[in-house]
């Protein structure tokens, strides 16, 4: 039971290490320290290291987690029911559109980009290339134009960046969510919200 109870404390102490410095390199870009996610996590700085070795290892692990989290917000908009081209792309906007829970994952995989700093970091930019080309794979298998996927996808990105810096809210992203919602169809199949 002990081995149990050490699992959960590691694991819970990876995810507040996790949050903290997601919040830390939101605020302050990559001149994150370690000594500073170590205090919004609330935890020592060894006992950080002791999850991540430097500080390089960390924003990997960030943009990794931000990432799994943005694919996971996805993929739990994934309907399975709609029979028809763009399925894929539809959950996708549902996630970035979403103005739910989900909006914390949106932010997090929108705001990469603007993380300045981070993508001098070689392992950084290995696993946005991974991820861009999962979700490529899947887009892909879609069955929508190629074209059409790029202007769905990148219009709801921008919708997403919008509401991260309060340009817009969930009121005013709802006409452009059910636009992009029928524009990621082939046209011919109405698009449930």
């Amino acid at each position: 039971m002990a081995e149990g109870r050490q699992t959960r404390n590691t694991e819970r102490t990876r995810r507040a290490v996790l949050d903290a410095a997601t919040q830390v390199i939101l605020e302050k870009g990559a001149a994150v320290t370690l000594a500073e996610v170590a205090s919004v996590a609330g935890v020592s700085k060894s006992g950080l290291i002791h999850h991540f070795d430097n500080r390089d290892q960390l924003v990997i692990a960030v943009v990794e987690d931000a990432h799994e989290r943005f694919r996971e917000a996805v993929l739990r908009h994934l309907d399975l029911s709609e029979n028809y081209p763009g399925k894929m792309l539809r959950a996708y906007v549902r996630a970035l559109c979403a103005g739910s829970a989900d909006a914390v994952a949106a932010r997090d995989f929108t705001a990469a980009p603007i993380w300045s700093g981070l993508y001098a970091i070689p392992a950084v930019a290995a696993v946005l290339k991974e991820h861009g080309a999962w979700w490529g794979e899947q887009f892909a298998l879609d069955g929508l134009s190629t074209e059409r996927i790029l202007i769905v996808r990148r219009a709801a990105e921008g919708i997403a960046i919008a509401v991260l810096y309060g340009e817009e809210d969930e009121a005013s992203i709802a006409p452009a969510r059910r636009l992009l919602l029928e524009l990621a169809t082939d046209g011919t199949f109405p698009t449930p919200i």
